[in-house]
């Protein structure tokens, strides 16, 4: 079981917000797309997600549309949404059930799970025509903890090798076994960085979280990860037992938490798609993928003990219940942030020491973009 240490904070006094240009530009919101987005690895959702063979999610990254699914034997695959033929979209809709292979809705060339072509209607009268050189192409896929990561890149970094400094970070959460109870979808007219800025510090808790500031001190935080794509750490709980509505725990709790844990929730950042929030008796994770400059699509999934489901003591509305509102206090500042940072008068601010979370990410964030040195 992993323990909890402390490392220097990495806050400069110089330490300022990112130019206008980042936050409005659509150039380089399409440089993003090409340089972050279409090389790093996303994570696409939880293997709890596509639990039974059959079960698939469609997922747009960097502007393709990819399939995620169980295949027939259990594995998880993950393909282009472009039939073979003449690329026309195979799934439609945003999750769902195959039964033992994928159609086209237009010419009915279909596909195995295993992304085989298997049916190809009049082909056989087509000299030369193989079946097996028209198979779905495949998405580098990488399961860490149970979530489901791509990444688009040919000549990508392997996973386990790119989040070695998390190995065994989140083991005592149970994450793959764990299951969403439910997703919230947000679409919030804000750069998607601001999220993670606004995510990685509690600066702004007293003012716009009474809530949440009653329960965990906005000043508390201990963090243990401090440069790099990963970042985060973790914030007492001084009233009640859990960050829910009540305050009183809605569940059994996740795993094998350590003692001094039941009293701490951990926040973390995983570059540049995933927020972890760990309870002791709920995991709440966001996916970001940017739309434009200017506006984020957020899914928000809270996940709980497989064991929890069913029984009499379990509340997990009480947690959602807090979060989504806390989520939308969030999303509000952060729009009004966006809208702040479109005007002329708009400079870069100074961070305070309570940011340096944010000023570390967005040192990450123009090391990915190649306007920082590593």
């Amino acid at each position: 079981m992993p323990v909890f240490r402390k490392t220097a904070e990495t806050f400069t006094a110089g330490d300022r917000t990112l130019a206008q240009r980042y936050l409005v530009s659509q150039e380089i919101f399409a440089n993003e797309r090409d340089r972050i987005f279409s090389v790093q690895w996303l994570c696409v959702g939880h293997q709890s997600q596509i639990a039974k063979p059959g079960d698939y999610l469609v997922q747009e990254v960097a502007g393709e549309s990819l399939i995620i699914l169980r295949d027939s034997r259990g594995e998880v695959r993950v393909f282009y949404n472009v039939c073979r033929h003449r690329g026309t979209r195979l799934c439609e809709e945003k999750s769902g059930q195959l039964r033992q292979t994928i159609q086209c809705p237009y010419h009915a060339w279909t596909y195995g799970l295993d992304g085989k072509l298997v049916g190809a209607p009049h082909m056989e009268k087509v000299g030369g025509f193989d079946k097996a050189e028209h198979s779905l192409h495949s998405v580098r896929l990488a399961l860490w903890e149970g979530f489901v990561f791509v990444n688009l890149a040919e000549d990508a970094t392997p996973l386990e090798t790119a989040f070695a400094p998390l190995t065994g970070k989140f083991t005592h959460w149970n994450l793959p076994k764990l299951r969403s109870a439910r997703r919230m979808e947000y679409d919030v007219r804000a750069n998607w960085k601001l999220i993670f800025e606004n995510y990685s510090e509690c600066y702004h808790c007293p003012l716009v979280h009474p809530a949440l500031s009653k329960l965990t001190p906005y000043d508390s935080a201990e963090n243990d990860l401090c440069d790099g794509p990963f970042l985060g750490g973790f914030m007492p709980i001084t009233r009640g037992n859990s960050l829910t509505m009540s305050g009183n725990a809605c569940a059994l709790p996740v795993g094998d938490i350590k003692a001094e844990d039941h009293h701490r929730v951990f926040y973390y950042s995983i570059f540049p798609n995933l927020l972890l929030s760990l309870h002791p008796d709920y995991v709440m994770v966001h996916q970001i993928w940017p739309q434009s400059a200017e506006r984020v699509t957020i899914f928000c999934d809270w996940l709980f003990h497989p064991a929890a489901f069913g029984r009499p003591d379990f509340h997990p509305d009480d947690a959602i219940e807090f979060w989504d509102l806390t989520n939308r206090q969030d999303w509000h500042v952060c729009e009004l942030s966006q809208r702040g940072i479109a005007s002329r008068a708009y400079q870069p601010g100074p961070y305070s020491p309570r940011e340096s979370i944010p000023a570390a990410w967005d040192r990450e964030y123009l090391r990915a973009l190649g306007e920082l040195g590593s």
